[in-house]
């Protein structure tokens, strides 16, 4: 697939900000070009950390970090501030505000819709079947020439499925338009990624998250694994330094730490598969549904009421009923035993 011909024209035209020293990216060079303070920070409790200067615009060390670890191109990685930045950005880049369109198969992530509206695109909405998987057919049917992306979310929130991963790449395949995969919680289904399939469709770009299994959701960092080519458009659109250099020393860390994520991941499958156990066998839960994530979707006799009720006791759990296909449903996110078993008193209090 030609990936610019999705492209919007003045994106193909725009000429990206550019400073002196991306011409000449030498750390022996004497920095008189971006009127930064030469003489220091008056944050100095992280000793090496040169705050007074500008963070890299390219992210290389990021990218290689990434690139080595998990087996990818730095070519394919970019940075954004959570995935949502990379989200507006990809609207950005392929959607005509006023002209075109974008597929999102419900219920879903609300901030597909939300980023689409901001930017003026129109949104299709596609139920999902009644497995919460693709309904390829009713997608393909709602396709035209001026459709530009497919948002997928896989583990789904807030149903917590995985999608078919063959589902998914038949889309890429069979539709001419970017195929979008946001897997914020990918790692809690033994990480059954999509991202090694980027090399084979140009088409596909999946999102990643530090914020969920890596417990670092206050720094706001996500990345993008695509084909080289919209990589270096996500570069050509986004703030010249959009990463600080406070999330970079984070992130640094985060990977010394690996083995730490490792083991909120397990626990958190362990109370999860616990916590189902539990609540299937509470009267007033009317199902539980199967999960790949860290939350549960849980439908009740009354989901307002089970949140206000919860609320009064100090839990707070996500009511979703006002989704598709999720009348009477809520969310409720996987805590420590200790949240857990407090959750579960209250249920049978209140019901």
């Amino acid at each position: 697939m030609d990936i610019t011909k999705l492209i919007r024209k003045n994106i193909l035209n725009l000429k990206p900000y550019t400073s002196a020293r991306d011409l000449y990216n030498n750390p022996n060079f004497v920095l008189l070009d971006a009127n930064e303070n030469n003489f220091g920070s008056t944050f100095d409790e992280i000793p090496g950390l040169e705050l007074n200067r500008y963070p890299d615009p390219r992210q290389n060390e990021m990218r290689e970090l990434i690139a080595d670890t998990f087996g990818l191109k730095k070519e394919q990685l970019f940075f954004g501030v959570g995935s949502d930045e990379i989200i507006d950005l990809l609207i950005r880049i392929f959607c005509e505000p006023g002209k075109d369109s974008v597929i999102i198969p419900e219920p879903t992530f609300g901030m597909y819709e939300v980023f689409c509206d901001i930017n003026d695109i129109e949104t299709r909405s596609i139920c999902l079947n009644d497995e919460f998987q693709l309904d390829i057919k009713a997608i393909k049917k709602s396709f035209d020439k001026n459709t530009k992306i497919i948002f997928l979310c896989s583990p789904n929130n807030p149903t917590g499925n995985l999608l078919k991963r063959e589902d998914v790449l038949s889309l890429c395949k069979s539709i001419n338009s970017l195929v979008i995969v946001d897997e914020a919680y990918i790692e809690f289904t033994g990480d059954l990624s999509l991202a090694e399939e980027v090399k084979n469709y140009t088409n596909l770009v999946v999102l990643r998250t530090f914020s969920k299994a890596w417990g670092l959701a206050g720094i706001r960092l996500g990345y993008s694994v695509s084909d080289p080519e919209i990589t270096d458009y996500l570069f050509k659109v986004k703030s010249p330094c959009n990463i600080n250099t406070l999330t970079r020393y984070a992130i640094k860390k985060a990977f010394q730490n690996s083995e730490i994520k490792n083991e909120y991941v397990a626990v958190t499958i362990k109370e999860r598969a616990e916590l189902i156990n539990q609540l299937e066998s509470l009267s007033g839960i009317l199902k539980v549904y199967p999960s790949d994530a860290n939350f549960l979707l849980v439908k009740v006799e009354n989901a307002k009421k089970l949140q206000q009720s919860l609320a009064e006791k100090g839990i707070i759990v996500r009511d979703r009923s006002s989704q598709l296909m999720l009348e009477n449903c809520v969310r409720i996110s996987i805590g420590t035993k200790e949240e857990n078993i407090q959750l579960l008193q209250a249920i049978k209090e209140i019901v």
